[in-house]
């Protein structure tokens, strides 16, 4: 199978079809994006990419970025890491508080917005400029240097910041943050308003294709911390819908509410898609369908 034919014919399908889903609306600087964006792209362990579409236009990463934070949080302080974050999906919204306070300030998983400003706490500890490391991370992995904070879309997100702050208050009340909530939401929004293209996010995701390994062939995680981020991410990376993304695509995933979807094929690539409207559980209506129907046509799924 031709794989570049394939992301073509995938992309026309989703640019010509009526655009689906619902925009961001709650963050003002997403809501202005075009619905009917659409990219895909698909990096080989090599480095070498293909893409269709807007593959090349940037868009924010938002919670895409979590995987990365969990990546540095786990080459840095290693498995301490899992006694202040849990592993298992968390049924619920991304953003809530309910489940937070009945389990005792403890995140059910780092893809949620309370296990990531843990996951930012703990980073915290590294260094005091958790975001920029991120960045730094992205830039070097994707080739691309001016990889940078989208300052349109980070300003309106730390504008409507009321939710976060309260889900970092009160894991500091239990004892799970341990530096002040406004430098840990301050550094958690600006990794969320890094901006990518679909080509960049997909050399960025190899580090897990590759087991671990940098693309410059140091190696970042063990094979099996690669392992464990990837298996996370099939169960916890689309919010409280981890279940229909494994059933419809059958790859380790992790979507972001700009509409991005990354996904793995541990050995083989990388996936990347994007495209703005959002069903009701935050994740992209046509980036789905066109991983469920790549996989579907390549065969190429973990199942």
């Amino acid at each position: 199978m031709d794989m570049q034919d394939l992301l073509a014919d995938i992309a026309e399908e989703a640019k010509s079809a009526q655009p689906a889903g619902r925009v961001a609306h709650y963050i003002p600087a997403l809501a202005d994006v075009e619905p009917s964006r659409f990219g895909i792209a698909l990096a080989y362990p090599d480095g070498h990419v293909i893409g269709a579409g807007d593959w090349r236009r940037r868009f924010t990463i938002q919670s895409i970025s979590k995987v990365f934070a969990l990546v540095l949080a786990l080459a840095h302080r290693g498995d301490p890491i899992w006694s202040r974050v849990g592993r298992e999906p968390s049924g619920n919204p991304f953003n809530s508080l309910v489940q937070l306070e009945y389990e005792h300030g403890i995140p059910r998983n780092p893809f949620i917005n309370a296990g990531a400003l843990v996951v930012t706490d703990l980073l915290l500890e590294h260094t005091d400029q958790p975001s920029e490391m991120l960045r730094d991370l992205l830039r070097v992995e994707s080739g691309a240097d001016d990889i940078d904070v989208d300052m349109a879309v980070a300003e309106s997100e730390f504008g409507h910041i009321d939710r976060n702050a309260a889900l970092g208050h009160l894991m500091a009340d239990y004892g799970n943050l341990r530096h002040p909530v406004p430098q840990v939401l301050h550094h958690y929004v600006r990794q969320c308003a890094i901006a990518v293209s679909c080509e960049e996010l997909a050399r960025c995701g190899s580090v897990l294709t590759r087991h671990g390994m940098r693309a410059d062939g140091s190696r970042l995680l063990s094979r099996s911390e690669a392992k464990r981020v990837s298996a996370i991410m099939l169960t916890c990376g689309a919010y409280d819908a981890a279940g229909e993304f494994a059933f419809r695509v059958g790859l380790p995933g992790k979507s972001g509410v700009s509409g991005g979807v990354m996904a793995v094929v541990p050995g083989r690539f990388t996936i990347s898609v994007w495209s703005p409207g959002l069903d009701r559980r935050g994740n992209s209506v046509a980036g789905i369908d066109a991983l469920d129907r790549f996989t579907t046509e390549t065969g190429c799924s973990v199942f």
